[in-house]
């Protein structure tokens, strides 16, 4: 007996493909492992997961630039992490504009309180100055029409007893 009859025959998984009339038909094989009699469901299943393979404690700047670090399965069960983060980040960034959005409210009304006063104390010092008794005399004296005098005696003043 030669070491050929010995061996377990493996299967063979033959897939062809047609891409058209203008290409050969293109046959594949693939054998599954021997220890293991895989179906092709499970073959396909292991193939996906072997290039998922943990956080490796060795990383460089080329897988870290070439994506590599974004296809293992702990990345993948960060994204809710990742999500919150960019919601936050999205709150941060709002909130940041509606304060400036105020600051700017508060300084626009903050000058238009300096203007107030300042149109309420020039509007006061001119009702002072039209009030004054020198400048009433004056506009009484140049105002031919008017039948109010200077008064020449003091007031009176009258003493009401109280019953």
């Amino acid at each position: 007996m030669t070491d050929d009859n010995n061996t377990k025959k493996e299967p063979k998984l033959i897939i062809e493909a047609n891409d058209g009339p203008e290409k050969a038909d293109k046959t594949l094989e693939a054998t599954p492992h021997e220890d293991e009699g895989l179906s092709l469901k499970e073959v396909i299943r292991e193939q996906a997961i072997e290039d998922e393979s943990p956080l490796a404690s060795n990383f460089t700047l080329r897988k870290i630039l070439g994506g590599d670090i974004l296809s293992t399965r702990a990345i993948r069960r960060q994204v809710p992490l990742f999500l919150l983060i960019t919601v936050f980040l999205v709150i941060y960034v709002s909130n940041r504009y509606s304060c400036q959005k105020y600051l700017i409210e508060i300084d626009q009304l903050n000058k238009e309180l300096i203007d107030a006063k300042y149109r309420a104390l020039s509007s006061s010092s001119q009702l002072t100055e039209r009030c004054r008794e020198s400048h009433v005399l004056d506009l009484l004296k140049n105002n031919q029409d008017s039948i109010l005098k200077i008064a020449s005696q003091p007031p009176y003043i009258i003493n009401v007893p109280e019953e």
